[in-house]
């Protein structure tokens, strides 16, 4: 099968385009041939051996956790799901490193994955797992309730424009931090937006003066100590992005792929409440270009993978 991947950590030249042999199909797992995946954060870090102390690499590596494809093959353990089924989900990689989703085949444990919604095309429901689960983890430990206000920093990312549609829809006031270009694109998801570049306390202050009742980092960026003043007393922290929040009094939420969590979120995007927000579409043979921009940090919500069809039919 067609894939990227790379033989050692490193930046983003270490990354290669060629052919590997199909991934074993465990008894509780699916073997999906995938139509599109999307790229995160998560993958140039491990690449980069950022969590090496952490996890072992199975080399060669093929980055990537989320997916949509079509159901190729189902262990003898499965009941669920059937060759042929439409699928979005989750390859989990926080026990170690090695067969991820920017490939032509990946295999995922069936209890990550759940049956794509017709109203959604391949790249939305590949940008849609990790980010909708994140945004739905982490917005539910904040307990964010109805007429709360929440600051999400990095609103205009791919967890941070789950979080703030998510926030607003159990009734939140969000403030989302982004850079001047993207206020728009903030407002059109219900936050007010402000530059976190130009005086964030004060910005925040001017539209909460008595601080905010949470606050969520989905950027990271050293923003910890920027942030953690701008609380009411009693107020929640949480990042995403950043686990020297909990140096702060916070929480670090890593997520966990779970079907009944992403489904919820799945339920709310076909009633129109959540969508996805796909900033770019690379072929495979091009991926390693959507890593880079991935790494440059300036991408409004996620970057897809075309695999298994064409970029203009995603």
């Amino acid at each position: 099968m067609k894939a990227i991947f790379y033989r050692r950590f490193g930046d983003a030249d270490v990354m290669e385009y060629g052919d590997l042999p199909e991934p074993k199909m465990g008894p509780s797992s699916v073997l999906v041939r995938v139509k599109a995946a999307a790229v995160n954060p998560l993958d140039w870090k491990a690449r980069e051996g950022l969590y090496d102390s952490l996890m072992d690499a199975v080399f060669p590596v093929v980055p990537g956790i989320d997916f949509s494809g079509v159901v190729e093959r189902v262990g003898f353990g499965v009941r669920d799901l059937a060759p042929g089924d439409e699928v979005m989900g989750c390859v989990p990689n926080d026990e170690y490193l090695s067969r991820g989703t920017v490939a032509e085949l990946t295999s995922a444990p069936a209890r990550c994955v759940i049956r794509k919604p017709s109203v959604m095309s391949w790249a939305e429901a590949a940008a849609f797992p990790l980010v909708g689960l994140s945004a739905y983890q982490s917005v539910s430990h904040l307990a964010v309730r109805d007429g709360e206000v929440l600051l999400v920093h990095g609103a205009a990312g791919g967890v941070g424009s789950m979080a703030v549609q998510y926030a607003t829809h159990l009734g939140a006031r969000v403030i989302g931090t982004a850079s001047e270009h993207n206020h728009e694109f903030l407002r059109s998801l219900g936050a007010e937006p402000i530059d976190y570049r130009r005086g964030l306390a004060e910005s925040v202050a001017a539209l909460a003066p008595g601080g905010v009742d949470a606050v969520l980092d989905a950027s990271g960026k050293r923003t910890l100590r920027a942030v953690a003043p701008l609380l009411k007393q009693g107020g929640r922290l949480a990042s995403v992005a950043d686990p020297a929040v909990r140096s702060a009094g916070g929480t670090y939420v890593f997520v966990r792929p779970i079907a009944g969590d992403l489904q919820k979120m799945v339920t709310l995007a076909e009633r129109g409440t959540m969508r996805s927000q796909i900033s770019a579409v690379y072929p495979l043979e091009k991926a390693v270009e959507a890593f880079r921009e991935s790494q440059a940090g300036h991408a409004r919500g996620k970057i897809v993978v075309a695999v298994g069809c064409a970029p203009s039919e995603m």
